[in-house]
């Protein structure tokens, strides 16, 4: 059967994939698109099994909210370029969108769920990365329901935040997701900190005190007074709110005065704990566009 543009084009519509991998599609196939589409995916399928090892630490942070809930969830690519790019953005929009739909942040199981186009996440995944040439991967997620919600994504797309609070309001919400998001408080009060991350810090209070000459009643009382003062930072509760009109309020005196509880928060930035490999500008172009050939 003779390999018409018009073929080629068809086969491209429906895949995605580009347009000599088209053609050699229904080459290999005898022009039967149904064959040739379905060699597509299993192509596609192989490399990105290839893909899968490579580091992939850039990419984006997606927000999706409905009734009472909100999710963010993690995307990773290799290049910032890629991450940028209007499919890969897409994909991420989607994949939140069906995730807090289906009102889930277990990664296994966001990667089953059928999106619009009816494509699973992983199927779709797949073929994103047969097309681009990177690996990618959905890396987690995060879930929170509340009576207030509060949700934060910075400009870039790397950093986010949610909050879960009771009473307040929803702008009130939304500035302590962006206090979070710029002084990374990473306990919400003192309760919640470690018992070995106390023990750690009582240690380095007792050295730093031990040649203070007090008494052994006062240096305790000194002790203690470092280790809070030092957690205490640590701790959204303890820290001075970050909004410009605070007028030096603390985060916890600012919820009392509103009537407002925070009962929970997450911060999610793109890559943290990824080993990330360096490269400059010029190479991340040149990456692309050996890929594309």
């Amino acid at each position: 059967m003779e390999i018409t543009a018009a073929l080629v084009k068809e086969l491209r519509e429906r895949s995605g994939a580009g347009m000599m991998e088209c053609k050699k599609a229904l080459t290999e196939n005898a022009g039967n698109i149904e064959a040739a589409a379905d060699w597509l995916r299993k192509q596609g399928l192989a490399k990105a099994d290839k893909k899968a090892s490579r580091v992939a630490a850039e990419g984006r942070v997606a927000l999706a909210q409905a009734a009472g809930k909100a999710l963010l969830v993690e995307l990773n690519c290799e290049t910032d370029f890629v991450g940028k790019d209007a499919n890969f953005i897409a994909f991420a929009n989607a994949v939140a969108a069906a995730a807090v739909a289906a009102g889930s942040s277990d990664v296994d199981t966001i990667k089953t769920l059928a999106l619009a186009d009816g494509q699973t996440v992983e199927g779709a995944r797949q073929a994103l990365v047969a097309k681009i040439g990177e690996n990618m991967q959905v890396r987690r997620a995060a879930l929170v329901s509340a009576g207030t919600i509060g949700a934060y994504v910075h400009s870039n797309h790397k950093l986010g935040v949610l909050v879960a609070m009771e009473g307040g309001n929803a702008e009130l919400a939304k500035g302590i997701a962006m206090h979070i998001a710029a002084m990374n408080p990473q306990y919400l009060d003192l309760s919640q900190i470690p018992a070995d991350v106390m023990a750690r810090e009582r240690d380095i209070a007792m050295e730093q005190s031990k040649d203070s000459g007090k008494p052994p009643e006062i240096l305790e009382k000194m002790v203690q007074g470092k280790i809070r003062k030092t957690l205490a930072e640590q701790t959204l509760l303890g820290q001075a709110y970050a909004a410009p009109d605070a007028n030096g309020m603390g985060v916890e005196e600012v919820l009392k005065k509103a009537g407002a509880k925070v009962s929970s928060f997450v911060r999610i930035n793109v890559g943290e704990g990824i080993e990330k490999k360096e490269e400059n500008f010029a190479d991340e172009v040149m990456k692309q566009v050996k890929a594309s050939q």
